[in-house]
């Protein structure tokens, strides 16, 4: 008589507990891993870009960034026409995006929802793609001066260095953290003031 033949097997009530117990400790698992994949991007400030987390938020309007800077060459400052003057950059108004397309791109369905919302009067509720910590103050014009005077570019190209190059960008997404260590290593390295009340209220 082998020795095993004296083992009871588990009745289904149990082997049902057991899978129930087994799926809900892999589940667990697999929510403590995430949560701490996330934990430790926020404390890094690194834009967690794995499933498709930093891939951007959904827009009113698809607009693409590709076609308005590759394929017709306008420039950050022609629709963010603030930038060189004041603190924000500014989002386009639906009436300057009517100064082209009153006539142009009336057979794309992203133009005619831009024509929905000049019909109704209604402005473009843009979601907010690039964010600083509200304790910090941004000011864009003297870093557009700064470094375009400095570096002998275009606004554009000055742009790049917080903003990532959006004009390749089918969905925009903010590709650098803009937490307080990228500042002040930006700043160290290009001679700019780097006390606390230069960017803290």
């Amino acid at each position: 008589m082998i020795p095993g033949d004296f083992i009871p097997k588990p009745t289904k009530k149990k082997l049902f507990i057991l899978g129930f117990l087994g799926i809900g400790s892999l589940a667990g698992a697999t929510l403590a891993v995430g949560l701490v994949v996330l934990v430790i991007s926020a404390w890094l400030g690194l834009p967690l870009n794995v499933f498709g987390f930093n891939e951007g938020p959904t827009q009113p309007i698809a607009f693409p960034h590709t076609t308005h800077v590759q394929d017709i060459g306008l420039d950050c400052t022609f629709c963010h026409r603030n930038v060189t003057e004041g603190q924000a950059a500014s989002i386009p108004a639906v009436g300057l995006c009517m100064t082209c397309h009153t006539t142009i791109g009336h057979d794309k369905p992203e133009v005619e929802k831009l024509l929905s919302f000049h019909k109704a009067g209604r402005p473009i509720d843009w979601v907010r793609v690039h964010r600083v910590p509200d304790h910090v103050r941004f000011v864009h014009e003297p870093h557009i001066r700064h470094f375009s005077e400095k570096n002998n570019v275009n606004p554009s190209g000055t742009c790049q260095l917080c903003h990532g190059d959006v004009g390749s960008m089918t969905k925009v997404s903010q590709v650098k953290p803009l937490k307080m260590g990228d500042c002040i290593d930006c700043h160290r390295d290009n001679d700019a003031p780097s006390d606390c009340s230069t960017c803290h209220y």
